[in-house]
């Protein structure tokens, strides 16, 4: 296990919620990818995506939406944020913030002060398939978890 996963397991202990983890091949470990080689539906997966914005000093928040839908990047997290301008924070950025890899980004043991945005899309799933902080591993849980987390809204129009 990597360092990473011990501190999201820790987290998910703490959040008292049942999880499976799900060991996989780290080639394999963006969405898509996954969702093909072992059998699962990219509807029931849930991508943690880091955004940045463009101007002043740098503001970071994490976006969860479906597998199968486009995060509303310019309209709805822009508007959220607050800001004029954003983008989505690049893998380097993404790494020195959460110290995950891009493919293996989750929002459990995210900095305690980053606001996640959850697509409301989420919660009407059985369960979601989150990263686990690395690319060797999956994280299949209730999407129920997200309401017993600071710092997580749960917002409509999220995706399109």
């Amino acid at each position: 296990m990597s360092r990473i996963f011990d501190r999201v397991l820790k987290s998910l202990e703490l959040l008292e919620q049942e999880f499976k983890q799900i060991e996989i091949d780290p080639q394999y470990a963006d969405t898509a990818d996954f969702c093909s080689k072992y059998g699962f539906e990219i509807d029931s997966c849930g991508n943690t995506i880091i955004i940045k914005s463009k101007r002043g000093p740098s503001l970071f928040v994490a976006c969860v939406v479906k597998g199968s839908d486009r995060l509303d990047v310019n309209h709805k997290v822009r508007n959220l944020m607050g800001v004029s301008r954003v983008s989505f924070a690049s893998a380097q950025d993404t790494t020195e913030l959460t110290g995950m890899e891009i493919g293996g980004v989750t929002v459990f043991d995210l900095p305690h002060d980053l606001a996640v945005y959850v697509d409301s899309k989420i919660m009407d799933l059985d369960y979601v398939i989150l990263g686990s902080g690395d690319r060797s591993s999956k994280i299949q849980i209730s999407p129920d978890v997200f309401h017993g987390m600071k710092n997580v809204s749960i917002v409509d129009g999220l995706s399109v």
